[in-house]
């Protein structure tokens, strides 16, 4: 006959006499149990191991690699919380990294000199070079809250130097010429508006719609930043808003559906093309033509901030350096032509 030994169990007879059973595990108060003779003694046995009981802890991958170190982040909660569009972004950054030789040796293992030539082979494109760093710092700040390592080896590397320019804006010519190939009314012609007029970045145009039509303003919510703007709706964009489809955005491919970001990327790249404009203007581009455009009207840095919705002014004036440099140039020649000459140091030829 087999004997069943329950675990954590004690017995003892109270001062009346009377046996006592209790469940009791290391480190938990005591509970206590009926007779183990009574029918519901096994019950409660039952109730009480639950009630003491402690969760697993989520398993470790076993060697702790750089690649283990970017599936345990994207599924973290800090990951989560992230927009998705940041999310899809980071990803598809991640996934090039997991797939790097240097991705299966353990995280402790890696150095502040491993970083800066990871870093260094992507030389040739400093802005992705940038992201490569940022998430490096983010995945060993993980790293180093959940023990895998006790030092962050890219919190120093310095990021690289980026070209002021950026991305390349719009001249006034090649607006023109655009609007001259595209007429009014068509869609490509639309485009170039909303991104122009509104000043926003091609994710939010593309989810444009008369749904966002607040009398003479239209309502944006920033997919990148969150922030919530209303713009007023110039005269020239009007004119294009009146002749969108009705109903769903006013941006629209030929099944009549709205345009993914990267959809619309290509798809204006074609108009462009047609129009026959130059590689390298991009919608993008069109928001900087703005944001130029509004510099040139004599618009404060606040207030051009006020239309796209840059969180920082440092990156307005980016944006404006060309056009400042130009009219601080132009008042400085002015008061020079201003000031005359001494009599005894212009000569007569």
């Amino acid at each position: 006959m087999s004997v069943i030994r329950l675990r954590y169990i004690q017995r003892f007879k109270d001062r009346h006499g009377k046996l006592r059973f209790y469940y009791r595990k290391p480190g938990n108060k005591r509970i206590p149990l009926p007779d183990e003779r009574d029918p519901g003694f096994f019950e409660a046995y039952q109730r009480a191991v639950s009630t003491h009981a402690i969760p697993a802890p989520a398993p470790t991958p076993r060697f702790r690699s750089f690649a283990d170190l970017i599936r345990v982040w994207m599924a973290s909660a800090r990951f989560k919380q992230l927009r998705p569009s940041t999310q899809k972004t980071y990803r598809r950054i991640l996934y090039r990294m997991q797939k790097e030789g240097w991705a299966a040796h353990p995280v402790a293992d890696f150095r502040q000199a491993h970083i800066r030539k990871f870093v260094a082979n992507l030389g040739d494109r400093p802005s992705a070079a940038n992201h490569w760093l940022k998430l490096f710092r983010l995945l060993f700040d993980h790293a180093i809250e959940d023990g895998w390592c006790e030092v962050n080896p890219a919190k120093d590397v310095k990021r690289l130097r980026e070209k002021a320019e950026g991305v390349e804006s719009w001249t006034d010519e090649q607006i023109e010429r655009f609007e001259a190939h595209w007429p009014v009314g068509s869609q490509p012609r639309r485009a170039l508006s909303l991104l122009l007029y509104t000043g926003q970045r091609r994710s939010d145009v593309v989810r444009m719609g008369s749904v966002h039509v607040r009398g003479d303003l239209i309502e944006v919510q920033q997919q990148k930043t969150g922030a919530r703007l209303l713009i007023p709706i110039h005269p020239f964009l009007n004119v294009e808003i009146a002749a969108a489809p009705e109903g769903g955005t006013f941006l629209q491919t030929p099944n009549g559906k709205a345009y993914t970001p990267n959809g619309f990327y290509m798809r204006f790249k074609d108009w462009r093309e047609a129009a026959g404009l130059p590689d390298g203007l991009s919608p993008h581009g069109l928001r900087k033509a703005a944001a130029r455009r509004l510099a040139e009207a004599g618009c404060s840095t606040h207030q051009i901030a006020a239309i796209t919705g840059h969180a920082t002014l440092s990156e307005v004036q980016r944006y404006t350096r060309a056009v400042d440099q130009e009219k601080l140039a132009r008042e400085a020649m002015r008061r020079m032509e201003n000031v005359k000459p001494k009599p005894d140091i212009v000569k007569p030829l």
